[in-house]
């Protein structure tokens, strides 16, 4: 039995360290499979499309380097990235080097002297130039980037639209919108187990890439009657994009199960490294790092108006670098504007106390779950129950409601003093909940040590790296095995709602996983002298579609057959 665990961890490293071989995991037909169709393919897409600036060029990673590709065929246009690239550079500048970084941006782009002078933004020199002698703050340069991008998304967005940049985006978004099936991926050994089925190891056949596979029973989900529930985790991951959070990549469905394909997050979870690597609890700079993206990943939720409520050490996971990422959003929900819920959900011991009391709430029991987490990584155990107590639901209940939490010597004054202020009895006194909202969280002392804007843009090093060579998994025969689900038939109105889950590929992991396999840079190939190759060319009819060795040796044998016939006739 311990041999099948050793050869599964065996297969799934090798095939994490990208098979071993120099087309690092990809499928031998790699190119066959992301083969872009020909632009006259395309005029379906080219209609329909929307024709948003900021979607299309900004937000869209591979439509981002696609516009800057053109960008980089006009001077005029290039200085404006340029200028782009030097200010979000000051903004992730170490607080020391912003004054000296400004004054560059001001003398190189802003000054009517300097060769590479951005007429778009020079009027704003001079208010620049003030308030970055009064403060080097992030902000200085805000105004700026908005007269470029109202420049940019005028006349230079609508000559791009008719460039032969603007259809190699409309060949990579047709590939984006390939049917997606479980043949798109190679599966390996489970890592755990959901709600309503196991959790797999899987790698795109086409380029490479690593993922979490989240399989949902069909016939599970119907016993359970968790249509909403499975619906709302799938439309929740696909909205938030954030580095703190983990991404829905694909969703497809096999004929028994619909699947979550989802960032793989090799490094364990936070409650297997508070309690299984030596004396429980973290010294305090790892609890302030993982703190703070703990507290980023909740403001991006916050942002789309969706409420987490399921803060606990199982759901925080680790990836290969050490950085974080909030898993599991099965009990996260949109907050309707303006507006409080109610739902007594969570997981005893971690819910805060308008949970219990089956209170309205916002987003006030996501700060308290961030309160407790600070806490158990601090002090090796959870604040209102001793690690392995015996106790019922209700007596712990009674401890989160009118119960101190107790503070050992493992806590300086300001961890202290930032769990009182997040394990605040009263949603209205605490911190996160005023009016300031997660960045009053980020301004408490405890943070002191950290650049926000260098740890939301990944600069930042983790202090922990997890071991590259181990699994931090169960053993594959130590995860429980589902049973077989009986009594259940699925029918019609099943399958409406399978086709409103079974959506394809997610946008922007799709087209980050094509830059960040090389997909992209291999690919993305144009003509000479950057002239249209022929796929791009309008003019030029597309190749008939490759035949198989199969089909091909199968027509030859019918045109020998026939030329045969014809000779003896």
């Amino acid at each position: 039995m311990e041999l099948e665990n050793i050869v599964a961890n065996t297969v799934l490293l090798k095939a994490r360290e990208g098979g071993g071989g120099k087309r690092k995991g990809r499928s031998k037909k790699w190119r066959e499979i992301l083969r872009f169709p020909h632009i006259s393919q395309c005029t379906e897409l080219s209609k329909t499309i929307e024709r948003d600036y900021f979607s299309l060029c900004d937000k869209q990673p591979i439509g981002g380097l696609l516009f800057r590709l053109y960008c980089e065929t006009r001077p005029e246009l290039q200085r404006c990235i340029q200028l782009l690239d030097a200010m979000e550079d000051y903004e992730v500048a170490p607080d020391e080097k912003r004054k000296s970084r400004g004054d560059e941006i001001i003398k190189k782009f802003l000054t009517k002297q300097s060769s590479e002078c951005v007429e778009v933004a020079e009027s704003l020199a001079e208010s620049c130039r003030e308030n970055l002698e009064l403060s080097p703050c992030k902000e200085i340069f805000s105004d700026c980037r908005k007269a470029l991008h109202d420049y940019l998304s005028g006349a230079p967005f609508a000559d791009y639209q008719n460039s032969m940049y603007f259809d190699r985006f409309l060949q990579w978004k047709m590939l984006e919108r390939q049917p997606i099936t479980k043949d798109t991926f190679r599966q390996y050994r489970v890592l755990g187990k959901g709600g309503f089925g196991e959790v797999c190891a899987c790698q795109v056949r086409a380029t490479g890439k690593m993922y979490a596979c989240k399989k949902l029973e069909k016939k599970r989900i119907k016993k359970r009657k968790g249509e909403a529930m499975a619906l709302n985790e799938k439309q929740i991951l696909e909205k938030v994009n954030s580095r703190f959070v983990v991404s829905l990549a694909y969703a497809y469905e096999t004929k028994d199960a619909l699947c979550l394909v989802l960032t793989i997050m090799n490094g364990g979870d936070l409650k297997f490294h508070i309690y299984n690597m030596g004396t429980p609890g973290f010294e305090k700079e790892r609890v302030q790092f993982y703190g703070a993206e703990i507290c980023c990943g909740l403001e991006h939720l916050h942002r789309e108006s969706i409420v987490y409520r399921d803060l606990k050490p199982e759901n925080i996971l680790l990836d290969d670098n050490g950085h974080i990422r909030i898993s599991d959003l099965g009990l996260a929900i949109k907050v309707p504007d303006g507006e409080q819920i109610r739902g007594r959900v969570g997981t005893v011991g971690y819910m805060a106390p308008e949970v219990i009391n089956n209170e309205r709430y916002g987003m006030s029991p996501d700060w308290w779950g961030l309160g407790c987490l600070i806490y158990e990584m601090t002090a090796g155990r959870s604040p209102f129950r001793a690690r392995k107590e015996r106790v019922k639901r209700e007596e712990v209940e009674k401890r989160v409601q009118e119960e101190e939490e107790e503070y050992s010597d493992k806590f300086t004054e300001d961890t202290k003093a930032i769990c009182r202020m997040l394990l605040a009895k009263d949603p209205k006194q605490r911190l996160g909940c005023l009016a300031d909202g997660a960045a009053g969280v980020k301004a408490h002392p405890f943070f002191k040590n950290i650049n926000f804007k260098r740890l939301e843009a990944g600069i930042l090093e983790p202090s922990f790296v997890p071991d590259p060579r181990a699994v931090y998994c169960k053993d594959v025969l130590d995860i429980e095995q589902f049973s077989t689900v009986k009594g259940v038939n699925l029918d019609q109105t099943d399958n409406d709602f399978y086709t409103k889950f079974a959506t394809g590929s997610v946008s922007i992991p799709w087209q980050n996983e094509m830059i960040e396999t090389e997909c992209f840079s291999d690919l993305n190939v144009f003509g000479p002298q950057g002239t249209r190759p022929p796929d791009l060319d309008w003019n030029q009819p597309p190749e008939p579609p490759r035949r198989s060795l199969l089909d091909r040796i199968f027509r030859r044998h019918v045109r020998i057959s026939s030329t045969t016939e014809e000779h003896n006739s």
